[in-house]
């Protein structure tokens, strides 16, 4: 049911007294308004961990725009953290019988017509089925990064997207100037010439280290589910190490550092820096043509993805793109006319990230002083204004336009990422044809762009099939 169809209802309803409204305290600001400027998008948290609760913290603070009136997770200490938090924020601007409705199940969270928008910061082997899952409902999604764990979700997302004219913002934030305006600058630099011709690109996206713990089953704690956040993955037994804290929503969850739940560093802090690379060189749309990956990954030992790595990737016009391990954090753009470096700088997110080393010379440098100065005319390129990826999304949903980082953005993000982890697997280069998404006369690395899964309810294809898309 769309706003339109629910205004009707509501409207109907109240003038002839026919059906039964049950309007939650919640609502009393914005329900009776839709379709009015002021109109309030509400919105639902789905995964309330870490990220999520950045996420969440990060959107509701418009209160403009925006109310936030549910939360999902499968943990249900994760739920309730973040109800007791969203309410006190309510509660401190002054509302009274604020309620924050939770689910453990995120289907019935997305049936309910009165949520226009949700968040997904679900671990990465379920940003898809979830994000399609809410598209299919009508739902404007705000994803994180990398947008889907496989490159043939990225593509089965975007054709959702499309085909019901949904707004997708990805968590790639690096676009926006809140708070790291450093890649704005670097890459308009870069796409309006002003380093000359690109010859090569050289990205450093940290390095993850073992654990260092053998795995070793232990018992599943009573307030998660741990069945349904395996999801689309083989059952296997439970570990803390390689699900989220227990004690925590703040420490870094070992599914980003286990390789059926997300791929490493390649996908982690590759979505963000390859994001950059490609919309610097114009390849938004584009993307390699060969690969060459090496990696060494962690053995007999709780996490499971790729430490060391190199990996080489030619671009259209012979631009040569380098990751590294042994590189500084960041993207450094090599022209003919100059060089540009872009980075976050030395913050980490928590004590157990990757380290980050910088150069001395900050998180913005260029050979030359003059190419990052403000332009003084007018350029071929100049990037839509967002100063908050959150508040950029929640425009978005209004004006019905897309996002500074919309899904045929990111999915072609995600395909240079996963394309060189499944370089690094295979070990040998690969030939990518970026205008039919797919590798070039190798069936072994194509039939990787896909997950295996044996359950028909974690089956995205399956999904797709019963909503009549194709991808």
């Amino acid at each position: 049911m769309g706003n339109n169809s629910r205004r009707d209802f509501l409207k109907k309803s109240l003038l002839t007294g026919v059906g039964l409204i049950v309007v939650p305290s919640i609502y009393n600001k914005s329900i009776f308004a839709r379709g009015s400027a002021n109109e309030l998008i509400h919105f639902a948290q789905i995964g309330c961990g870490r990220q999520g609760t950045e996420d969440y913290k990060g959107t509701m603070k418009h209160t403009d725009l925006c109310r936030l009136v549910a939360v999902c997770d499968l943990d249900s200490k994760r739920r309730e953290i973040a109800k007791n938090t969203i309410e006190e924020f309510y509660k401190n601007n002054g509302e009274t019988n604020v309620e924050v409705k939770t689910y453990h199940d995120f289907h019935e969270l997305i049936a309910r017509p009165d949520i226009d928008a949700v968040i997904v910061s679900v671990p990465d082997h379920q940003h898809a089925l979830v994000a399609v899952q809410a598209i299919l409902a009508g739902k404007d999604v705000y994803v994180q990064k990398p947008v889907t764990y496989a490159i043939a979700e990225a593509k089965a997302l975007r054709t959702a997207v499309r085909a019901k004219n949904r707004i997708l913002q990805t968590g790639s934030q690096q676009r926006s100037q809140n708070p790291w305006e450093t890649f704005r600058i670097a890459s308009e630099a870069v796409r309006n010439g002003r380093i000359g011709k690109v010859k090569s690109v050289k990205i450093g996206i940290g390095i993850d280290r073992i654990k260092g713990q053998k795995p070793a089953p232990e018992q599943v704690p009573a307030n998660l589910d741990f069945d349904r956040w395996l999801g689309p993955v083989a059952k296997q037994p439970y570990m803390e190490a390689r699900v989220h804290p227990q004690n925590s929503t703040s420490g870094r969850p070992g599914w980003i550092t286990t390789e059926d739940f997300g791929l490493g560093m390649i996908t982690n802090w590759g979505a963000h820096h390859i994001d950059i690379m490609q919309w610097a060189l114009g390849q938004e749309l584009g993307g390699p043509v060969l690969i060459d990956s090496k990696a060494e990954f962690m053995k007999d030992d709780v996490w499971t993805v790729h430490t060391k790595y190199h990996v080489e990737m030619l671009y259209p016009g012979d631009v040569q793109v380098i990751l590294d391990d042994t590189f500084i954090n960041g993207c450094l753009f090599e022209g003919t006319g100059g060089t540009v470096f872009c980075a976050r700088g030395a913050a980490r997110v928590t004590a157990s990230d990757p380290e980050i080393t910088t150069t001395g010379k900050g998180p913005l440098w260029a050979s030359d002083p003059k190419i990052l100065l403000p332009r003084v005319g007018p350029e071929g390129k100049v990037w839509m204004a967002s100063s908050d990826h959150y508040r950029n999304w929640l425009e978005s949903i209004k004006s019905r336009k897309d996002p500074i980082a919309p899904i045929d953005h990111s999915a072609r993000s995600l395909e240079a990422c996963a394309a060189a982890w499944i370089g690094m697997k295979l070990g040998r280069k690969l030939t990518w044809d970026a205008v039919k998404e797919k590798f070039v006369k190798d069936k072994e690395a194509n039939a990787m762009m896909y997950r295996k899964v044996q359950d028909p309810q974690f089956d995205l294809g399956v999904i797709m099939k019963k909503a009549g898309l194709k991808y």
